[in-house]
Parts: structure tokens; C-alpha cells; sequence
């Protein structure tokens, strides 16, 4: 069974940085590890649906970007790690909210095309 543990969350001003982790363990049932997994980095604040941040493929090679978070965010990925991150700055209150990693077979925006979730994060900007 697959698992993702995300951590790095916490506190932060306005204008600062934070970077997300999210650890990968484990097979799909046909035995799939996370170096073959697209990788995607959600977020939910209260009171709204969850929405899309950040997406890279299972090489690295493809990346895709809310345009919220364009030029501030930074998804990458050390397979050797089974690890994904998001380095996040110039943060602003509006990126409050819980980051959840999901994992699945392709590079997608949709949350309902990744098979596997963490726990997620929480990470909260001030006003």
C-alpha cells in the first residue's frame, strides 16, 4: 500500500518562504513505486473546495502550475529519496490553507485522477 507523509507546514509572514515535503512509501498493487508516479500538491482553506497547485511527472520533466501560485511555487522531486517538494515563496495570506501531495499514474490538475493522499499540511499566511 502506497503512503505519503507531507510535512514543512507552519507559520509564516507575509513575504516569507516555506518548502513542503511529502515522503512516499510503499507499492500499488501492481507494484508501482513512487519514481513512476506523477506527483501533485493540492490545497483546501475553510470554507473552500480543495484546488489544484502544483503537478510534476514521474521524470521531473513536466511541470504544471496554478496561476496563483505562477512563479512563486516550485514543484520538484528526488526519486532517489521517494520524495516530492514544494518550495514556496513570497507567501501571502491567500496561500493559507491545508497542502495535501496526491500520486497517480499521469501528470494531471484534477484531483480525481490521483489514486493516492496524504494527510496534509497546514500552512498559515497572516494578514
Amino acid at each position: 500500500q502506497v503512503q505519503l507523509v507531507e510535512s514543512g507546514g507552519g507559520l509564516v509572514q507575509a513575504g516569507g518562504s516555506l518548502r513542503l515535503s511529502c515522503a512516499a512509501s510503499g507499492r500499488t498493487a501492481s507494484g508501482r513505486t513512487f519514481s513512476s508516479y506523477a506527483m501533485g500538491w493540492f490545497r483546501q482553506a475553510p470554507g473552500k473546495e480543495r484546488e489544484f497547485v502544483a503537478a510534476i511527472s514521474w521524470s521531473g520533466g513536466t511541470t504544471y502550475y496554478a496561476d496563483s501560485v505562477k512563479g512563486r511555487f516550485t514543484i520538484s522531486r528526488d526519486n532517489a529519496k521517494n520524495t516530492v517538494y514544494l518550495q514556496m515563496n513570497n507567501l501571502k495570506p491567500e496561500d493559507t490553507a491545508v497542502y495535501s501531495c496526491a500520486g497517480g499514474g499521469n501528470i494531471a490538475t484534477k484531483a480525481f485522477l490521483y489514486d493516492y493522499w496524504g494527510q496534509g499540511t497546514q500552512v498559515t499566511v497572516p494578514s
